[in-house]
């Protein structure tokens, strides 16, 4: 008795690391392009807050920050703005808010 509870212990854990790992996969990427000609891919990751962004070929990884309307991430000296309405801005190493659309 105590080996079948040992053998359904063990399958029930690894059930729940496989069905664990596949909810971390969940993801999303956009590739965007601004304005001013700059180009960026941003990462969002299902339960993580932050965005994870390359831009100018460098990695960036911004908090989530509060925002009276949409989402805002900063940090690193780039600040991300997604509102519910109009378009999305990137403004990053002492360069001008921009606005930037998906591609």
């Amino acid at each position: 008795m105590d080996r079948h509870k040992a053998i359904v212990l063990v399958v029930t854990m690894l059930v729940a690391g496989i069905l664990a790992a596949r909810r971390a996969d969940a993801q999303t990427f956009q590739t965007y392009r601004c304005v001013d000609g700059t180009q960026f891919i941003i990462g969002l990751y299902d339960g993580d807050r932050r965005a994870f962004l390359q831009i100018d070929g460098e990695p960036v990884t911004l908090a989530r920050r509060p925002a009276v309307s949409g989402i805002r991430y900063s940090g690193a000296g780039v600040t991300l703005r997604i509102p519910k309405a109009g378009p999305t801005t990137v403004k990053h190493l002492k360069r001008p808010v921009t606005a930037c659309a998906v591609i």
